[in-house]
């Protein structure tokens, strides 16, 4: 592993291999959990698709699985793909198969999405519910921004900079008032999701950026790499009020 400079809210770290990577991660949320369970007795997470949930694969496992309260969890998603949550494209189905179905979450504190409405239905719906418990004190809102303040927001990376459904050149992108909003014509297949918007993704108290694989390369060299002229890539928007921490493999971190 080796460890780049760092600030007071932004880190890098990169990894030999995969497995190094997975292990600091598991550390690195668990460590989260237990803070925010011991100082308000609650712990909010967003979860990714892609690869993300792999890179979670050692939290079900000692040491980790017992150091943790599950029971204080409250689990969301960064966006999801509009499809059943039997889907082989659910984000959903991808998280329980891999690590909510392994671990002892009560299921009412688990937020999927509302899978019998339209792309436009389903983002309505969860911003709705996300109020509901900004109501209740489940979430808890930043007093910088006014919109939702989750405690952890795991976040990964496609090859062309997007993360969550934001995607380069997408209006999306610059979407400033919602909390929740919807896509239907997604570069990525499937073509229609609901996706936390950047005013979300940045008010979080921590930020975690997983990204591996030479593909990513050039993305992450265009965010952290020494240019005169950077590309602003939807990764590159990513500047929480909290701290954001990048776990890289060598492939990813290769043009650095």
């Amino acid at each position: 592993m080796a460890s780049m400079p760092e600030t007071k809210k932004f880190a890098i770290e990169i990894f030999e291999g995969e497995d190094l990577l997975a292990d600091s991660l598991a550390k690195y949320v668990a460590d989260l959990s237990n803070k925010f369970t011991s100082e308000r007795g609650a712990f909010t997470v967003c979860l990714s698709g892609g690869s993300m949930i792999e890179y979670l694969r050692k939290l079900p496992e000692p040491p980790y699985v017992d150091s943790i309260e599950w029971s204080k969890w409250q689990v969301f998603w960064l966006d999801e793909r509009v499809v059943p949550k039997t889907h082989v494209d659910s984000n959903y189905k991808l998280a329980l198969d891999g690590l909510l179905s392994k671990v002892s979450i009560p299921p009412n504190n688990v937020y999927a999405i509302n899978d019998t409405l339209s792309a436009e239905g389903a983002a309505d719906d969860y911003e709705t519910r996300l109020r509901e418990l900004v109501s209740k004190g489940v979430i808890t809102l930043s007093p910088t921004s006014g919109f939702p303040k989750f405690d952890l927001i795991l976040l990964g990376m496609g090859p062309d900079g997007h993360i969550a459904s934001l995607f380069p050149g997408h209006p999306l992108v610059h979407e400033n008032k919602r909390w929740v909003t919807f896509i239907k014509d997604s570069p990525k297949p499937p073509p229609e999701r609901i996706t936390l918007t950047f005013p979300v993704i940045n008010s979080c108290a921590y930020a975690a950026l997983v990204v591996t694989g030479k593909d990513e390369a050039d993305s992450v060299h265009s965010v952290l790499g020494k240019s005169e002229n950077p590309v602003k890539l939807p990764v590159a928007l990513v500047s929480p009020e909290g701290e954001l921490k990048w776990f890289l493999d060598k492939d990813s971190a290769s043009k650095l």
